[in-house]
């Protein structure tokens, strides 16, 4: 994660003191590292799919429609559609939806540092038996195994980061999870590009072992991550460690302020007997109704789609097997770019205008490659090279936009805007959405590519459409606000003080009872 720039620089949000030390630093590198096991995961799912030697072995049909005696009769939009195949690449995030349910209880009772563990070790698993398959029973156990590697770790760590970090730095440390995503996708995407030319077909066997390494690194380095001090004053009323930690994270003894307000906020969690049951309360409407829309938003703009089949899409009009891989390559320099210009602005900027922002450029670049699809590219034939390279550009376009404010921010707003008392319940919300919506994308595209062909694009464009004006109309900005003040957000916004002002009076008396009881139990310096 890059986030060294960050380090001198003043913590500030709501007169808490301290700065950015290199303890957070080193802590958020290693919990920010899981980024890196789904995102290489996705990129080396699509990469060994778009391998011949793999599909011969796995997956004959689809091998025989792309280069047998049927490639001739078979329409360019549905050379790749297989039902196996896209169970394959989709049976992951079945898996991954189920564990974030399970890790949400884990993170509460024993802590994020716990899921982290957990997800890190059974993803490990699961690579040992991509490497060693022999069947499509044994992809299919690694695909289930590194699902749930990926549901825990995927959950607690957005949550493990924005604990940790100071509030008007929050977005940057935060995001390092989408630059860590990133740089795992594009690692992939480069291993793909070098085995595929070992002679002998066995490079993906490569390609899908190598997924323990980073899982390896997070794995290890959680055994010795501090847990957040809103996790240890939750789980036992340790305020004395807490204000330790707390200390040692901001550089300073002057952490009073953000200590009463954990104090607070841990209160009012304790309170809570059952998270998901709380979040449909009426005051966390806006909470609940972000939870979901903002990670269904993040798959319906087709970014998977580039993410698990731009090396298939790429071969579909027409370039060769290194090209296409070395064109994936491509798309994730330039989104892996982007992402690091998102850590720098988005505390600048605000989540909005990034994601306003972000939106257009996927709105015109979708409708673009829809465009020059429904031209220059037909059932039969090949595309002009010409175009193909065109395509690629566009798509470099897209990506770059997407990471630069959906990628990002889908895994920050939910975490940040939720209370102590259903963060955890809300992370495993927008987690189990982003792996339903990403099992659905992932089953569906290919037969929609063969049915609706250029029209797909047209549909992802359409999505992104009202997914803009969602934001433009209904998300209100909590750049560096401090998460146990973020309620007042909505208090102030158009449309939802119609919601929680009924409420107001019910969370301030929590809030108020709360208060009293954490200045009965934290010590405060003189």
């Amino acid at each position: 994660m890059a986030i060294g720039a960050f380090v001198e620089g003043p913590a500030g949000g709501a007169g808490y003191s301290g700065r950015v030390t290199s303890f957070v630093v080193l802590s958020c590198i290693v919990a920010g590292s899981g980024g890196i096991l789904f995102g290489y995961d996705l990129g080396i799912s699509g990469g060994v799919t778009s391998m011949e030697s793999f599909l011969k072995k796995f997956f004959p049909d689809v091998y025989h429609q792309m280069k047998g005696d049927k490639a001739a009769t078979v329409s360019n939009y549905c050379r790749f559609d297989s039902e196996l195949l896209t169970v394959f690449t989709s049976s992951l995030y079945v898996a991954g939806l189920v564990a974030t349910l399970f890790a949400s209880s884990v993170t509460t009772r024993y802590g994020r540092r716990a899921s982290i563990l957990i997800g890190g070790s059974v993803f490990i698993a699961g690579s040992a038996f991509g490497g060693a398959a022999v069947n499509v029973y044994m992809l299919l156990v690694n695909r289930i195994l590194l699902g749930i590697g990926l549901g825990f770790t995927n959950q607690s760590i957005p949550l493990y980061l924005s604990e940790m970090a100071p509030p008007q730095y929050r977005g940057a440390i935060n995001n390092g999870f989408e630059l860590c995503i990133s740089i795992g996708i594009l690692i992939a995407n480069v291993i793909n590009y070098g085995v595929q030319k070992i002679e002998g077909g066995w490079g993906w066997r490569i390609s899908l072992s190598m997924a323990a390494v980073p899982a390896a690194f997070l794995t290890i380095g959680a055994i010795f991550l501090p847990e957040t001090p809103s996790f240890l004053i939750q789980r036992d009323g340790n305020v004395d460690e807490a204000k330790m930690m707390l200390q040692r994270l901001r550089g300073t003894t002057g952490v009073q302020k953000e200590l009463d307000d954990l104090v607070t906020a841990s209160n009012i969690s304790r309170a809570i007997k059952n998270p998901y049951r709380n979040i449909l309360k009426k005051k966390y409407r806006p909470q609940l109704v972000i939870a979901l829309l903002i990670p269904f938003f993040n798959q319906v703009t087709g970014i998977n789609v580039i993410n698990f089949y731009a090396p298939v899409m790429f071969r579909t009009i027409g370039l060769g097997e290194s090209a296409a891989l070395m064109s994936a390559v491509v798309t994730r320099l330039c989104a892996t770019v982007a992402n690091i210009v998102a850590m720098i602005v988005v505390d600048k900027f605000g989540r909005r205008k990034l994601l306003l922002v972000g939106g257009i450029q996927m709105i015109l670049s979708q409708f673009t490659v829809g465009a020059i699809l429904a031209v220059k590219f037909k059932d039969h034939g090949v595309m002009d090279k010409e175009y193909g390279y065109l395509v690629l550009v566009i798509m470099c376009v897209f990506v770059a936009g997407f990471a630069w404010s959906w990628g990002p921010l889908t895994y920050l707003v939910p975490t940040e805007i939720c209370p102590l008392e259903i963060r955890s319940a809300g992370q495993s919300v927008v987690i189990a959405v982003i792996f339903l919506m990403t099992f659905v994308i992932g089953q569906t595209f290919l037969n929609m590519l063969c049915h609706l062909k250029f029209g797909t694009f047209f549909l992802f464009g359409g999505w992104v459409c009202v997914m803009t004006l969602f934001v433009f109309f209904f998300l209100p900005e909590t750049k560096q606000l401090p998460m146990e003040q973020m309620e007042q957000v909505w208090r102030k916004h158009w449309f939802w003080k119609r919601i929680v002002g009924e409420g107001e009076e019910e969370v301030d008396q929590a809030h108020t009872g709360a208060g009293a009881i954490a200045m009965s139990t934290a010590p405060h310096s003189s």
